[in-house]
């Protein structure tokens, strides 16, 4: 049946089926039944694969393949493209080395160069985030792994200003001395946005209203969607309504221009994810935290054991995890499958039709979550099934993603999150691992914040990020 293979690659039905999604097929059962059976075989082959960026960091990953007489060779493409790809919104890198069967690089390379979803890819990860050209090389010799950990906050001291920007508001919190003595969140619309002025004062108006709860500024740092170096954004999805032009000369600077505005006091700005994990890191006092922030789009983050970051992309929102060949598809990159559909807002907008809740079409993301929200509070169960197939889609991402995170702790904020629904998630994750995962789910433990802590978690753990060296600062013009 073609819901059960994809080019070739043959598809597993889960244990455990979302009540709305029948047809989901888990991008970890695929992986675990190929190469299961390619290890079964009389003469299973292997590719390895190594992703390289451009500061020497090397990732590399090993997976069986079927031999090329089997029946289901056809599918070693298919299932090679998706785990390549996988790893590159994960782990991040320019420069991809394969050693494979003959013609899988260079069917891989023309994947990138050929195919508008690859070229997505390629354009975003190589171009935009590394200013290199995506290389698709076959070798035999791939590089070690190397990697380096950097600790990532956990200041608290003085007067800091913590902010997070999401794709439906924007929350700040003023800290003085770790201790939140002020926090608020605005609504705004910044993916529709072409001029980039109406982030740069949405983001200055919530840093004066923190300011105005605390006697100085020591330092300020904040979070929001996308990769940022140094603070200069690299690929964000706030901006998407940006010409790529206007993107270069107003937005990949934007932030050094709002530090220079507080008179470049200490100012930090990563990854929202990064610091989703952070605030579960400082909060259980432990590393090996995956964080998860579910709300307009995906976030992810992940602290190592010993407590730090990685150079890791970790931007999950992209990565796939459903392998059927009509998965849901994403609307800004135009592949299928990504976690992005399942796990956020637009995951929430999608099911509404299934679970047959009719709502203005026109309705924002937000108001339409709202409105299950609502629905759930009063005990109606078709808010309640959506909540159990995004439950049921988030402990199969935790099977796929524990095959490049080593984590022990899953994090969990966000919107989607919010209210009796987010109980619910957990409980039909947890079902998930135990079916088709027992050791997994032995493994990990979940975490949610109360209701405070999950809603402004991720502004507060920004807050930390700088190391408060400067003079107390106030805004030029304040």
């Amino acid at each position: 049946m073609r819901e059960n293979e994809n080019d070739g690659l043959m598809l597993a039905a889960p244990r455990v089926v979302p009540p709305l999604d029948p047809a989901f097929r888990p991008a970890a059962l695929a992986v675990r039944a190929l190469e299961a059976e390619a290890l079964s075989s009389a003469r299973p082959v292997f590719a390895e694969l190594a992703l390289e960026q451009p500061d020497g960091a090397v990732f590399r990953l090993r997976t069986a393949l079927l031999p090329a007489e089997h029946g289901h060779a056809a599918g070693n493409l298919r299932h090679l493209e998706r785990l390549v790809k996988f790893a590159l919104w994960a782990r991040g890198g320019c420069r991809l080395y394969l050693d494979a069967p003959p013609g899988l690089a260079e069917r891989l390379a023309a994947h990138y160069a050929d195919t508008a979803t690859g070229r997505f890819d390629a354009d975003v990860v190589g171009e935009r985030i590394y200013d290199r050209p995506l290389e698709v090389l076959a070798t035999h010799d791939l590089p070690p792994e190397r990697s380096t950990t950097m600790p990532l906050g956990c200041h608290l001291e003085g007067c800091r200003i913590g902010f997070d920007l999401g794709g439906s508001d924007r929350k700040a919190a003023a800290v003085k001395d770790g201790q939140v003595i002020w926090s608020d969140e605005t609504e705004w619309d910044p993916y529709h946005q072409n001029d980039p002025q109406y982030h740069f004062d949405g983001i200055m108006d919530s840093l004066r209203k923190a300011a105005l709860h605390l006697p100085r500024i020591d330092a300020i740092g904040g979070s929001a969607a996308g990769v940022y170096v140094h603070n200069r954004v690299r690929f964000a999805s706030l901006f998407r309504g940006v010409s790529p032009e206007v993107f270069d000369r107003q937005v990949r600077d934007m932030l050094l221009e709002i530090r220079h505005a507080w008179r470049d006091v200490p100012f930090e700005v990563v990854n929202d994810g990064a610091v989703t994990a952070l605030a579960g890191s400082m909060a259980l006092g432990t590393g090996a935290v995956l964080g998860l922030a579910l709300g307009t789009s995906t976030a992810s983050g992940f602290v190592t054991a010993d407590g730090g970051i990685t150079s890791s992309l970790d931007e999950l929102a992209f990565a796939p995890i459903d392998y059927r060949p009509d998965a849901p598809r994403d609307e800004w990159s135009g592949d299928l499958g990504c976690g992005v559909q399942y796990l956020s807002q637009q995951a929430v907008g999608r099911l509404l039709a299934p679970a047959g809740i009719e709502v203005d079409p026109a309705l924002p993301l937000p108001r339409k979550l709202k409105h299950v929200q609502a629905l759930m509070a009063a005990g109606d169960d078709r808010a309640r099934h959506i909540y159990e197939t995004l439950g049921v889609y988030l402990g199969y991402a935790l099977m796929h993603y524990a095959s490049f995170y080593d984590f022990h702790h899953v994090l969990l904020l966000g919107r989607v999150t919010t209210g009796p629904g987010g109980d619910v998630i957990i409980d039909r994750a947890r079902e998930a691992l135990r079916a088709d995962a027992a050791d997994l789910a032995a493994r990990i433990t979940f975490h949610m914040p109360d209701e405070t802590a999950r809603r402004h978690g991720q502004a507060v753990a920004a807050a930390s990020l700088p190391l408060a060296t400067a003079p107390p600062a106030l805004p030029t013009g304040s």
